[in-house]
């Protein structure tokens, strides 16, 4: 490895390098002026190429050309500008601007000094601004594969967040390494940051820089690292124990975060949309409607309302003196008993017999859903009791055969979400909650009971369902906590494949012997074996090896950190 270049050195009679900004395993980063433009400042990238290979030097400088007409590609103004690519003293160079700010990692880290980290509305704003950057860089099929807080600068001339240090230069050392059968690749990505299909297989994805940027979001939230977020044993993020945030938009980083990439966002321009919907006024659940059906508008009135179809008016016994100090209320007396007299004895018995009853006598059965407006506004306290009650919401569930169904949404204290489903009996029904803080689970049976004893107010459950019939998954918050977001996982596996395997083996044998020989005109087809002809193609199936390589183009150089 060649030792860095010294401060003050001119490089293609141009650049004159004033500093080492940074140095990894891959790069060096130097800060430069450009005497041919008034010495303006520039970020000068330096690849250190490491293969003992023969031809090294000319495969470097071929994947080097061919990775920096990638970067000219992008046109963006929250994207340091790609200036040029050159070669001095077996070194390979790129040039780009240098944007002058302070990253988010340092930010973070003078607000931490101070007991701070930042705030929702911080975030939010940035996923929002730096989302149609991925956008533009993802539709030329380049990706970051490295966005971290250390690699996005707030820029001091407009305060707006820049994306830097992008993992191309990785990427080309990763590909110089493959060809030396000694070296060790080493994986392109941030651990903590990077998805397992980049860390793992090598592979990245528009949504494995949606993964990266929603571990920056929770990072600079709650202050904390990515390794004390995650849980290893239950392969979920528990971020939301350090920070309370809005709930959707919470659900939005859940899904960001998710670890299978086709259950997360495709797109950038799909999470814009999704953070849009955080603008917009919230309506209220229908589900949660229930709780408000006693709370009739005159719930505090405590005089009855007259029904509108009786012919007289009901004097309330309790309110004597402000009907007889009205006039009109005297008038209204008088035509009363005009007409009740006119109706004869019938009418007289049956107005003395509802005068004489209480308005309290009467009160409704509390197991009546709909309220009664003469007899529920009279009982004000019993509606109170209810408050406390949880809302119970069931919705159906389809669950297909041998395939996972996803539900992801919120479940709040006071809530109780039932999730029915059919399955067979024999059936295998496996389900767990991912991404939760304290749910939990109940597995109910036909007759609404716990199917076991190891299926009740758990995180998982795996077992056999007893009988055909409707079940129900229950789910229920621990009382500490008011609101939290889940992802519950239900598969099922029918249990059908094992029946068909079987029958076919026994017919095979008692077919030559039993079938052919009633039948005297065929004697030459039971001697042959054309049966047997299909076992001579084991291969079947072993003709796709050949996957395709990931052809996915990355990223750009990065700036003023090193890789």
């Amino acid at each position: 490895m060649q030792p860095p270049i010294t401060v003050s050195t001119v490089l293609q009679n141009r650049y004159r390098i004033i500093q080492i900004l940074g140095q990894g395993g891959f790069a060096r980063t130097y800060l430069a002026e450009d005497q041919r433009r008034f010495n303006e400042l520039c970020a000068l990238k330096e690849l250190i190429p490491v293969t003992t290979v023969a031809h090294g030097w000319e495969k470097a400088q071929e994947l080097f050309g061919r990775e920096a007409t990638i970067l000219y590609q992008i046109e963006h103004p929250q994207v340091p500008k790609f200036r040029e690519r050159f070669e001095q003293d077996q070194r390979l160079f790129l040039v780009e601007d240098y944007v002058a700010g302070k990253s988010y990692r340092t930010l973070l880290s003078e607000r931490q000094t101070i007991g701070q980290t930042f705030s929702e509305t911080e975030v939010l704003q940035l996923l929002r601004s730096l989302l149609p950057v991925l956008e533009h860089i993802h539709s030329r099929g380049i990706i970051h594969r490295d966005i971290s807080p250390e690699n996005i600068i707030l820029r001091d001339s407009d305060a707006k967040p820049v994306l830097i240090d992008f993992g191309v230069v990785k990427e080309l050392a990763t590909r110089l390494q493959s060809l030396d059968s000694t070296a060790s690749v080493t994986t392109v990505g941030k651990l903590g940051y990077s998805p397992s299909e980049q860390m793992q297989a090598g592979r990245a994805y528009p949504n494995s820089d949606l993964y990266a940027l929603a571990v920056t979001a929770i990072v600079l939230l709650t202050g904390k690292e990515p390794s004390e977020l995650f849980d290893e044993n239950q392969l979920t993020w528990n971020w939301q124990r350090w920070v309370s945030v809005n709930p959707q938009f919470a659900q939005v980083l859940h899904r960001m975060l998710n670890r299978v990439p086709g259950e997360r966002y495709q797109t950038a321009n799909d999470v814009s949309q999704a953070l849009q919907y955080l603008d917009q006024p919230r309506i209220p659940s229908p589900e949660l409607s229930n709780l408000q059906t006693m709370a009739v508008g005159r719930r505090l009135d405590p005089i009855p309302p007259v029904a509108p179809n009786k012919s007289a008016p009901v004097i309330p016994p309790s309110r004597p003196s402000s009907i007889l100090d009205s006039p009109l209320a005297i008038g209204a007396i008088g035509s009363a008993v005009v007409v009740l007299a006119g109706f004869g004895s019938w009418a007289l018995v049956s107005s003395i017999r509802s005068q004489s009853k209480s308005p309290g006598d009467e009160a409704p059965p509390q197991s009546f859903p709909s309220p009664v407006v003469s007899g529920g506004t009279t009982f004000s306290p019993t509606p109170t009791p209810t408050i406390d009650q949880p809302v119970i919401s069931s919705k159906r569930l389809i669950v297909k055969p041998d395939s996972t169904t996803i539900v992801e949404d919120t479940l709040k204290a006071n809530q109780i979400i039932q999730y029915t489903f059919f399955g067979e009996e024999g059936a295998k029904l496996t389900t767990f909650l991912d991404q939760s803080n304290g749910v939990s689970l109940t597995v109910l049976d036909t007759n609404q009971q716990p199917i076991d004893n190891s299926a009740q107010e758990v995180t998982s459950y795996t077992g056999l369902l007893p009988v055909s019939g409707r079940y129900t998954i229950q789910l229920t918050m621990v009382p500490e906590i008011t609101e939290s977001y889940y992802s519950l996982n239900v598969a099922l596996e029918n249990p059908i494949e094992p029946t068909p395997t079987q029958i076919p083996t026994p017919t095979l044998t008692p077919t030559p012997t039993d079938t052919f020989t009633p039948t005297p005109t065929f004697p030459e087809i039971s001697t042959p074996t054309p049966i047997e002809t299909p076992t001579q193609f084991p291969t079947f199936g072993e003709e796709n090896n050949n996957l395709p390589s990931d052809n996915t183009l990355d990223a750009v150089p990065d700036q003023n950190s090193s890789p």
